[in-house]
């Protein structure tokens, strides 16, 4: 292959990637001579487009499940789409609306649904098509949605067999209502913000009496809806007035006076209304005191006929139609402006409604102990582990899930409803019918009904892992015996108890076992100014327009750079620049190398020392990376992997055995150096795999199926942490020496003398050629005393002296020096602090405290020889 001037991105990543597809890279079948491993993409709303959660969600994935195919794994990565019941019902709705003047009401359901099918196929899907384009290396053959038929047939299984379990019941339940869409939501579904509101102050008349008692209320319009005033028995102010009875506003309804424990006396008036149908607690109370339920609001948000006021009007118009009324009949004391938190839709964004409704409830107490048992002893790891304290609490304080879904679009529930009003639950037609005659031999299937609603989204999404298997009704076919359970899960935490806790339930349901082995929580990806991405803030860029403008390797790397588990990325477009500068680099560097003259007879002695420090130094960053991937440290395996090739290998080693301006490269240095692109390329492959497959391809020829995607992730190999040590001496020396020409003004190719008091004439010595020709040293010499007239600067225990023609400014090395040891010391401070922590040296890795040892030592030493420095002026 021809190597170009510079690299293009969209020269090289439609190619490979459509190359990889052809070759069946991504493809995976069970295979008995290779460890699975295996991840399931949370699926995106088939409604869905590419957000830069997406991009960093799907990224980590990506590297994961790459690096596992070159370690030899038998890598699947199982993507697909869920069928999102609110979300893609509202786009069906508005599509029909306003492209074709259509009505939801106004058609069937099969008519709904056939047009809801026809714009699934039309958009539906559109992300993971873009997925490509990120370089996701899903084996796409595999491709599941959560209304697949096998899919369907698995989550209704699910449904018969929890039900025949008791474990679903039918009952009316306060829930939380979604007026705009029309459907029940869970707990979960719900988003509490902060907003300004107003709190009103209403007189409510006691019967026969001229005495009132005065009630605060943010929603007005629910007091048509009263059934009761409550008080704190203890209070004395009011308990003289329980059992009386008060007169509700404009509807004139006499209703009692209750006494319960619920009402905190120091809040507010100390009075509560109490509105069964419209609130919780309110709700809880009606059932202890046997009050009327009166529902004053439509499914829609109107007030219904029972408000006998303004019926027909949304809710929110009443609201200030009421306080209007209120005040004409002077019961309206006074209105305070408050911030109070309300709950909100999470797909609608409508003000959630707190109602009475028949729905379909799944028991969630016996259900969710074994999936709170594995998180809490770490048989699931969360990463990062913060996160299992949230999950604890939300799993010990769990309520039974408000499973249906008042919509068309999604798995309708396999309920049939028989004339008498009772029901059978069956996995088809035919089942329910066969179950039905049980009951009453003369029924005919046009004698039922089938249940209207559907099953909540996340009650099919919580069989992803097994179902993507088919592992529910084929529970021993090939696949789910070799797959499951999944390695690694990638997330968001905001889903923590949605879905993750949902299929570690089910995992332990019907397999018996843990679904996945890790749990990596992603952070939220946020702008310069903290603020979440959103189209509505108009903060979000478009990942395709960046992948276009920075290359997919460049927005990749550009993501994982600042992105440690948990904790959100503040997403910079330099991320992406600094992304594809990396791509530049490493591009430039095989230009250097491959545009370099070779010869055989060179001997390339030279280089020994370079090319042994290099492989050394490769070899520990693997240990590193390794180690930062085993803590799904993502970010730091990253950043590792880039200084390796930025610093060590760019700016060190190539430097270290580039000849002199047009002169050859010995074959033997020359082929190391390739050799090290082949180990670097296969380090970075994971996060960068366009821009890595094409290099592998311009070192060498390469047979059809010779791809880096699954050549050999580099091993953990010994490495000689001597010869690591002494280098990093030498770089120091080499640095200081190129700061010492700037500060004074000396030009590059002035040759400079270097004198060394040092212990150890061996520990410079190995790499004496390579500090002459870096530093441009006329001569290296080993002193036991102080050279007079030079420039000094202190490494480890070691000083070093360049002389300089012209006058030494005592009092500004003096001012260097004292600052060098002001650092040194408090250096010294930070070590000894961590190594006085018992904590830390008793549960630290023998290796990390040996090396904080090392680091005192050092340091102690430093000190030493720069006082020495010090009082020699």
């Amino acid at each position: 292959m021809r190597m170009e001037k510079t690299y293009n991105p969209q020269d090289v990543e439609d190619k490979w990637y459509k190359y990889w597809l052809d070759q069946k890279f991504f493809s995976s079948k069970p295979n008995p001579d290779k460890e699975p491993f295996t991840i399931v993409i949370p699926p995106p709303n088939v409604t869905g487009v590419l957000h830069m959660g997406h991009m960093l969600n799907n990224t980590i994935q990506d590297v994961l499940t790459r690096r596992a195919r070159m370690q030899g794994k038998e890598a699947c990565w199982v993507p697909g789409t869920d069928h999102a019941s609110i979300a893609t019902e509202a786009k069906v709705v508005k599509m029909l609306k306003e492209e074709k003047g259509i009505n939801k009401k106004d058609i069937s359901r099969d008519e709904f649904l056939s047009y809801a099918w026809e714009w699934k196929e039309k958009y539906g899907g559109i992300i993971l098509e873009q997925l490509k384009k990120l370089g996701a290396s899903c084996d796409w053959d595999r491709t599941r949605f959560t209304m697949d038929e096998d899919y369907y047939k698995e989550v209704i299984s699910v449904f018969v067999d929890l039900h025949k379990k008791g474990l679903i019941y039918r009952g009316v339940r306060m829930v939380n209502w979604d007026p705009q869409g029309k459907t029940a939501l869970s707990d979960e579904e719900v988003i509490h913000r902060e907003v300004n509101s107003r709190l009103f102050y209403v007189k409510y008349k006691i019967k026969d009496e001229d005495e009132f008692v005065t009630i605060a209320t943010t929603r007005p319009e629910t007091i048509l809806g009263d059934s009761a005033v409550c008080v704190n028995p203890n209070d004395e102010r009011f308990k003289h007035l329980i059992g009386k009875k008060v007169i509700i506003p404009m509807v004139n309804r006499e209703v009692p006076v209750i006494g319960d424990d619920y009402v905190d006396m120091e809040f507010g008036t100390g009075c509560l209304k109490i509105t069964p149908a419209h609130d919780l607690n309110d709700y809880e109370i009606g059932i202890r005191h046997n009050l009327e339920v009166i529902d004053i609001l439509e499914d829609d948000g109107t007030l219904s006929e029972k408000a006998q006021f303004f019926v027909g009007e949304d809710r929110f118009v009443v609201r200030k139609k009421i306080v209007k009324e209120l005040e004409a009949m002077e019961q309206l004391v006074k209105i305070e402006d408050m911030v109070n938190k309300v709950g909100f839709s999470e797909r609608t964004d409508a003000v959630i409604e707190p109602k009475l409704s028949m729905q379909w409830f799944m028991k969630m107490d016996g259900l969710s102990k074994p999936a709170l048992e594995n998180v809490m002893n770490d048989n699931i790891k969360f990463y990062p582990s913060k996160f299992k304290n949230t999950y604890k609490h939300w799993m010990e304080n769990i309520r039974d899930w408000c499973i249906s879904r008042q919509l068309w679009w999604g798995h309708r529930i396999p309920a049939w409803y028989l004339p008498d009003g009772s029901y059978v639950v069956g996995n088809n037609e035919e089942g329910a019918l066969k179950l039905a005659q049980e009951k009453d031999a003369s029924l005919t299937l046009a004698d039922l009904r089938q249940e209207e609603d559907v099953l909540d989204t996340w009650a099919s999404s919580w069989l992803w892992p097994i179902s993507v298997f088919n592992g529910i009704n084929d529970p021993d076919n090939e696949d789910i015996k070799y797959y499951y359970p999944t390695n690694d899960l990638v997330t968001a935490p905001e889903i923590l108890f949605f879905w993750v806790a949902r299929m570690i339930i089910t995992g332990y349901e019907y397999k018996g076992e843990l679904p996945f082995k890790n749990v990596y929580l992603t952070g939220i990806v946020r702008d310069k100014q903290r603020r979440k991405m959103s189209k509505s803030l108009g903060n979000s860029p478009d990942p395709l327009d960046l992948i276009d403008k920075y290359g997919a390797d460049g927005i990749r790397t550009g993501m994982l750079f600042s992105s440690p588990a948990g904790n959100d990325l503040l997403f910079d477009e330099k991320l992406c620049l600094q992304g594809r500068n990396f791509s530049n680099k490493i591009w430039n560097a095989l230009r250097l190398v491959k545009g370099l003259e070779v010869k055989d007879e060179l001997s390339g002695s030279d280089n020994e020392v370079a090319i042994q420090w290099f492989q050394s130094r490769f070899n520990k960053a693997v240990e590193e990376i390794e180690d930062h991937y085993s803590k799904f440290r993502i970010s730091d395996a990253l950043m590792t992997t880039y200084k390796l090739v930025w610093n060590d290998f760019c700016s060190w080693y190539l430097e270290m055995v580039k000849p002199d301006f047009e002169q050859p490269i010995d074959k033997k240095t020359y082929d190391q150096t390739i050799n090290f692109f082949e180990q670097i390329v296969r380090l970075l492959h994971p996060f960068m795999p366009f821009i890595t497959e094409e290099i592998w391809h311009l070192i060498g020829e390469r047979s059809e199926k010779d791809c880096i995607v699954v050549a050999k992730y580099p091993e953990l190999l010994p490495y000689d942490s001597a010869i690591l040590k002494e280098a990093e001496a030498v770089f120091e020396v080499i640095t200081n020496i190129r700061n010492l020409r700037n500060s004074k003004g000396i030009n590059k190719s002035q040759a400079l003398d270097l004198y060394i008091k040092t212990s150890d004439k061996g520990f410079y010595g190995k790499f004496e050629s390579i500090l002459q020709r870096l530093a441009n040293l006329s001569k290296v010499e080993y002193v036991t005393e102080k050279v007079e007239g030079a420039i000094s600067f202190v490494y480890t225990a070691d000083e070093f002296f360049v002389p300089i023609a012209g006058e030494i400014d005592v009092e500004k090395e003096k001012e260097k020096i004292l600052s060098e040891i002001e650092y040194t010391k408090g250096f010294l401070k930070s070590v000894d602090k961590k190594l006085g922590n018992k904590r830390f040296v008793n549960n630290a890795p023998a290796k990390v405290v040996e090396n904080e040892k090392q680091k005192k030592k050092d340091a102690e030493e430093k000190l030493v020889a720069l006082e020495a420095a010090l009082s020699s002026l």
